[in-house]
């Protein structure tokens, strides 16, 4: 098990890493499978042999409650689904933390429940935030659960200039789930497990 790291280079790492994500140009993202609520593409990642997911859609609320709702504290076990539990482990400051919480099994639970432990970092965007993790090799595994691992993932939730009611919120998503898994199963699982997160949380937005 890694000691905890140094949150303020790490937190400024993660936050480059995304904004290089959200620079990437159209050409380089594949599939543009689209729901009413999000579309969702995906490239390979650099970080593993997996997939660089992203995911964007138009949200009804301002930028500071759906972040609220996104990144860890009360909101977020509320109405997440795949998400089954979640504990502050340290708080550094208060946008930044490490978290650990896991997840429900997927796919007639071919993939079993997973346990990830995540550095988490909120700042500001341009007109809005970002919320953006990283996965971190720490504490006990607790049984029954794989200990999955997040490359640097993360949420930009900007307001839409021309309606700031509403906001643009994109996600960048490379879980890698670990285990024994076909990699069309977790394909599958990334690709509906993104596009349920948005209509769940406009649920959750209008309560």
């Amino acid at each position: 098990m890694d000691p905890l790291p140094n949150p303020a280079p790490l937190a400024s790492k993660l936050r480059n890493t995304l904004i290089r994500y959200h620079c990437i140009g159209d050409g380089e993202w594949r599939g543009g499978e689209k729901n009413k609520d999000a579309t969702v593409w995906r490239k390979p990642s650099e970080e593993f042999s997996g997939y660089l997911y992203k995911a964007e859609g138009v949200v009804e609320d301002v930028t500071n409650r759906i972040v609220d709702h996104i990144r860890p504290g009360p909101y977020r076990l509320d109405w997440d689904s795949l998400m089954t539990s979640m504990d502050i482990m340290e708080t550094f400051e208060e946008n930044c933390c490490v978290m650990r919480y896991t997840t429900a099994g997927q796919l007639w639970n071919i993939i079993a429940p997973r346990e990830f432990v995540d550095f988490s970092y909120t700042t500001s965007y341009e007109d809005g935030l970002l919320t953006c993790g990283i996965s971190l090799d720490y504490g006990e595994v607790r049984p029954n659960f794989v200990r999955g691992f997040n490359h640097p993932c993360g949420w930009f939730c900007v307001p839409l200039k021309d309606s700031p009611g509403h906001s643009l919120l994109t996600g960048y998503i490379q879980t890698e789930l670990r285990g024994m898994l076909p990699q069309s199963a977790v394909d599958t699982a990334m690709s509906s497990t993104l596009a349920n997160f948005y209509s769940d949380i406009k649920k959750a937005l209008k309560n």
